[in-house]
């Protein structure tokens, strides 16, 4: 059957969607109706409220936990997320503490991964076979880690259940997410957590983490909930590198603002699904800097106001159905031919991204062959990095997909991570020329 969009129906009919889809508000449980009215006044990483779950993780214990983080500006937000910790008597000196960032699940407050009736299992992937939600959850090895005797913190990201909008894509803001969350998982005494941290993330969360590892002041900020973390390693999944994007993309187009923007969106435009993490990425750079940036820079004013509804009340993978089912092959009537402003949408995509250093730490980076995520956005990072000194190691994986590729990744980052918090030595990986 055709499928029509807005744009090719009468405008009755359109305004009828739009103020249908207003109307549409997703609740969600106390414990984040709760955590969404507190003030974030307080350290960052303080933990506002806790609340304790079951888990499936054998000898592990969990909870839900809402804290004190900030975002790209500086201004405080409250984050909600999971902790998860084995149970017993911790070592001397503390356990180890693993930070996961998740991938891609949305920018409604529903949407957090630990929302879900049973959050502290495996990563359980909606488009894998043993898929059983409308999104992504759970967190990458957990299990293994906890075997270990690993402390494991899993970020909801502001915007996603301790209420403001969710600046998707905004990489320092997510990063602080997950550097914050470490924060918490160590003022939390029953979790038995020691200094020693390590980040771990997979597509937008890897964006997140490559973002935390460079963020050198920011992790070394005092007069926090637990200062002096000592970070030893950056494991990234299909990495999502934006800022750096659009930094080749602004040389190699001699600073041609209006040619670097077509080259940024070009490869995320190819089809409906693509696009619809594009335009995530700039409602979520809005989101974060709303004074600079308009909707309508970008979208058209029916793109602004359907993406606007569907993002506030739909996780991203209903999202992106109710798209397909909307516009079909119409989907880039939602956007401007020619967007305005796109300066300052260059300029936000840089300075809200990856830092301009080199991580302090060794970082792994890992991409499937037949990943989703563009090879560029890789290799680009891992030329930045490498050129100021860091040590990245670059595996790709082949024939792995964007969903198959944390799970092949394991064998090798489990290892990679357990060396690294018994500080062995590592050589630098980089490519030599």
């Amino acid at each position: 059957m055709k499928r029509f969009g807005c744009a090719l129906v009468q405008t009755l009919v359109c305004s009828l969607f739009i103020s249908m889809s207003a109307m549409a508000t997703p609740s969600i449980p106390p414990f984040y109706v709760a955590s969404s009215q507190i003030r974030p006044e307080g350290k960052l990483g303080q933990v506002v409220k806790k609340e304790k779950i079951a888990t499936e993780i054998a000898g592990a214990q969990a909870w839900r936990i809402a804290y004190i983080s900030s975002d790209v500006n500086n201004l405080k937000t409250i984050s909600t997320g999971l902790l998860i910790a084995p149970i017993g008597q911790a070592p001397k000196g503390g356990r180890p503490i693993v930070s996961w960032s998740h991938g891609t699940t949305g920018s409604a407050q529903n949407c957090g991964p630990s929302q879900q009736i049973n959050p502290a299992v495996p990563l359980n992937e909606y488009y894998l076979m043993n898929g059983n939600s409308w999104e992504d959850y759970g967190v990458l090895s957990l299990a293994e880690l906890i075997k270990e005797g690993y402390v494991v913190v899993a970020t909801d990201y502001q915007g996603l259940g301790g209420g403001g909008k969710h600046q998707y894509a905004v990489g320092q803001t997510q990063g602080r997410d997950a550097i914050n969350a470490i924060r918490a998982a160590g003022s939390v005494k029953e979790a038995g957590a020691g200094k020693k941290a390590l980040l771990y993330g997979w597509s937008e969360g890897g964006y997140s983490v490559l973002s935390a590892g460079g963020s050198k002041e920011y992790l070394a900020q005092t007069g926090t909930a637990f200062d002096g973390i000592e970070l030893v390693g950056v494991v990234a999944l299909s990495p999502v590198n934006l800022s750096g994007v659009a930094q080749y993309a602004m040389m190699s187009s001699s600073d041609n603002v209006d040619q670097a923007m077509e080259k940024i969106t070009a490869p995320l435009s190819q089809n409906i699904f693509l696009w619809g993490h594009l335009a995530g990425m700039m409602y979520g750079m809005q989101a974060a800097y709303p004074e600079k940036l308009q909707l309508t820079d970008w979208f058209t004013p029916e793109g602004a106001a359907v993406f606007d509804q569907l993002s506030n009340n739909k996780c991203f993978h209903v999202l992106s159905d109710a798209l397909t089912y909307s516009y079909g092959d119409n989907y880039k009537s939602l956007v401007k031919s020619v967007p305005i402003n796109t300066q300052a949408w260059i300029e936000v995509m840089i300075t809200g991204g990856i830092p301009n250093n080199a991580p302090a730490v060794p970082v792994l980076v890992f991409r499937g062959t037949k990943d989703a995520v563009p090879k560029p956005m890789v290799d680009i990072y891992e030329a930045q990095m490498c050129k100021m000194g860091g040590n990245i190691q670059h595996i790709e994986l082949d024939g792995a997909t964007h969903f198959t590729s944390p799970l092949e990744a394991q064998q090798t980052f489990l290892p990679w991570i357990n060396d690294r918090f018994a500080n062995k030595p590592l050589a630098n990986r980089c490519p030599q020329n």
